[in-house]
């Protein structure tokens, strides 16, 4: 299988994954590798990271997946290019977790050149306010949470 992406630097942040040639809806893009940890071990690396990012905003990046009840992948290895996609609120790609493997597939038709994103779905807790977001989209909701927590953003902007 061709790469279906190419590394560059993003206007979203850092670097990102951007489409090598047009991408079919449904296609397998990448799979998220790295150490298969257990979650204890996932949680205190995931805790390293982010008190490195208290430190200093340049650093601290958590690359931690979880892969299923018991286990995390520890995407923080360079040979991880599928760590370096950003987030979207409006994203041409999801994750599935396939036969204990975790892939990156498109949702939609992605142009060559297309910047690769996914909405990271992180959670409606104290700390969303740490998790602008910068993806740029007509949809942003200027946070990096899951969709379905949307509806509770907006609630509260509305107050």
């Amino acid at each position: 299988m061709d790469k279906l992406w190419f590394k560059k630097n993003s206007g979203v942040h850092g670097s990102g994954l951007f489409a090598s040639q047009n991408i079919k809806k449904g296609s397998k893009v990448i799979e998220y590798v790295g150490d298969k940890v257990t979650k204890k071990e996932g949680d205190r690396r995931a805790d390293i990271q982010i008190n490195k990012a208290k430190k200093n905003k340049n650093n601290g990046m958590v690359y931690i997946f979880e892969l299923n009840k018991r286990y995390d992948i520890d995407g923080s290895a360079k040979y991880n290019h599928a760590r370096l996609i950003n987030h979207s609120c409006n994203p041409n790609c999801e994750v599935e977790i396939d036969n204990n493997e975790i892939w990156i597939w498109a949702i939609k038709k992605i142009k060559k050149n297309d910047e690769l994103s996914y909405n990271y779905g992180y959670e409606y807790d104290e700390d969303y306010v740490d998790h602008i977001c910068q993806c740029g989209s007509s949809k942003c909701v200027g946070y990096i949470l899951n969709e379905d927590h949307w509806p509770k953003l907006k609630k509260k902007k509305n107050k």
